[in-house]
C-alpha cells in the first residue's frame, strides 16, 4: 500500500503538492519521522476523539506531543475522549493501521488544528501506509487546515 486513495484523491481536487519520501517500515509517528531523517517536530499526527453523542473529531497535532484533552475540551466547551481503535480502523479502511493521514477533509472530518504547526515551513504527514510520508510546503498545508479551528490544545509526552 501507498497513499491512500481518498487522501490522494483530496490532495489531487484541491490542486495540494507534496513530495513522497520512503523510508523503512515503521511503527508510529515518531519512527517515521526519525526513519525518514525529518523534525519530528515538523510531523503531524492525526488523534481521533468521539464526544457523548459519538460525533467524531480529528486532533491534529505534532508527532512529538501528545492531546491535551482538558485543555481541548474547555475550549471547545465539549468531552471529547479517545475513539476506540477498532472504530478508527473502520473509518480509515484505506489507511493501514496506525497511519493515518492527518487531513480531515479528506476523510470527511471536522479537526482542530495544533497552532505550533501554523508556524512551520514544511509539514510532513503519514500517507496511509507505514513507509511513505509526504511532504507539504507551508502554504499548502495552511489549504488543508483552513476549515479547522486552530487552538493550543497539545502537551509534551514526557512531563
Amino acid at each position: 500500500m501507498t497513499i491512500s486513495t481518498r487522501l490522494s484523491e483530496y490532495l489531487n481536487k484541491r490542486n495540494i503538492s507534496f513530495d513522497s519520501i520512503e523510508h523503512p517500515h515503521s511503527t508510529s509517528s515518531i519512527s517515521s519521522a526519525a526513519f525518514a531523517q525529518v523534525p519530528i517536530d515538523h510531523m503531524a499526527k492525526a488523534v481521533i476523539l468521539t464526544d457523548h453523542e459519538d460525533r467524531r473529531l480529528m486532533a491534529i497535532i505534532p508527532a512529538d506531543r501528545k492531546v491535551n484533552l482538558a485543555t481541548l475540551n474547555e475550549k471547545m466547551f465539549a468531552s471529547f475522549r479517545l475513539a476506540k481503535e477498532q472504530q478508527v480502523y473502520q473509518l480509515f479502511n484505506d489507511c493501514e493501521h496506525g497511519a493515518i493521514p492527518p487531513i480531515a477533509e479528506a476523510f470527511n472530518m471536522r479537526a482542530v488544528c495544533d497552532m505550533r504547526l501554523d508556524k512551520l515551513d514544511a509539514v510532513y504527514l503519514e500517507a496511509g501506509d507505514h513507509q511513505h510520508l509526504l511532504r507539504i510546503s507551508h502554504q499548502d498545508f495552511e489549504k488543508i487546515v483552513d476549515k479547522c479551528q486552530h487552538l493550543n490544545i497539545s502537551k509534551d509526552i514526557l512531563h
